[in-house]
């Protein structure tokens, strides 16, 4: 059996089904991989095939996403999405893990990592830090992104060029990934969402609108004791400069990594050089030299 194919597996997290993808063998140090906020766990996979002769990597497919229940409640909300993590972690029975978190995937890193200081043995938080979701240029662009999302596409023509759009940087490989495991064609031809794109989109227009219903994430910032990387996008709208260096001071345990020609999906727009650091990062864990 080739360990590097990816294997798909599923859990319960309350009244909701969610499943997960996982590469490289059983027995190696496992990587547990939170994707952003309308992505799905196969948006790993080309990170996942760098590292798989070696690690055990398992991306969710968080609440709504991908192969995922959508949750009738639209509980789309940190604490719903860190009992997810909890419930992963359980049903996966590890002890201590590395954990990666792409944008909102970050923020549930982060809160899960603070909540958790024994089962997280390292942190990669890609793209994300306080106040990245409610004072910056990304997330005011995500906004009018989600108000200006159409429910359905004529084809797939007009699906592609909808993403090209939205993401100028993207590699064709990523869009892609995207195309297939965001949308999905309906018995009448049209294009439609995969994943629970009005709840979804709902509960992000609610956070923008009313804060309060937000984590403030300097405390887990503050929190986090294991060894953490920041991993921040050259042409990041998202991220500024400052909150990362704002970040590292808080925290002598994080250390920060800048990628070239990359925006805010660092691992879609520059795979290779994202690759480069993670795999730099994981040495250091191993050889216990990170931070």
């Amino acid at each position: 059996m080739n360990e590097c194919q990816p294997r798909q597996g599923e859990f319960r997290s309350g009244a909701l089904t969610l499943r997960y993808v996982e590469w490289g063998p059983k027995e190696g140090p496992p990587i547990i991989l939170l994707h952003g906020l309308r992505s799905y766990a196969m948006t790993w996979e080309p990170t996942a095939e760098r590292f798989c002769a070696h690690w055990r990597l398992i991306a969710l497919d968080q609440r709504g996403r991908g192969d995922s229940d959508w949750d009738p409640q639209r509980n789309y909300y940190t604490p719903a999405y860190v009992e997810d993590l909890e419930a992963l972690v359980t049903h996966l029975g590890i002890e201590s893990f590395v954990l990666v978190g792409h944008s909102l995937g970050g923020t549930n890193a982060m809160v899960y990592a603070a909540r958790h200081p024994a089962k997280v043995r390292a942190l990669v938080i890609e793209d994300i830090g306080p106040g990245s979701s409610n004072a910056t240029a990304g997330a005011e662009r995500i906004v009018r992104e989600i108000e200006s999302t159409p429910l359905l596409f004529a084809d797939w023509d007009a699906a592609r060029k909808f993403w090209r759009d939205k993401r100028p940087d993207i590699s064709e490989q990523a869009l892609n990934s995207r195309l297939r495991y965001t949308l999905r064609q309906r018995d009448d031809g049209a294009v439609v969402w995969k994943y629970d794109a009005e709840g979804i989109g709902h509960a992000r227009l609610q956070l923008a609108r009313r804060p309060e219903l937000g984590v403030d994430l300097w405390p887990a910032v503050q929190s986090i004791r294991c060894p953490a990387l920041v991993i921040r996008g050259q042409r990041s709208d998202f991220l500024p400069h400052s909150t990362v260096l704002e970040m590292c001071g808080r925290n002598p345990n994080m250390t920060w990594r800048e990628i070239p020609d990359a925006g805010h999906y660092v691992h879609d727009d520059n795979s290779n050089v994202f690759a480069v650091a993670l795999g730099d990062f994981l040495g250091k864990v191993e050889a216990g030299h990170a931070a």
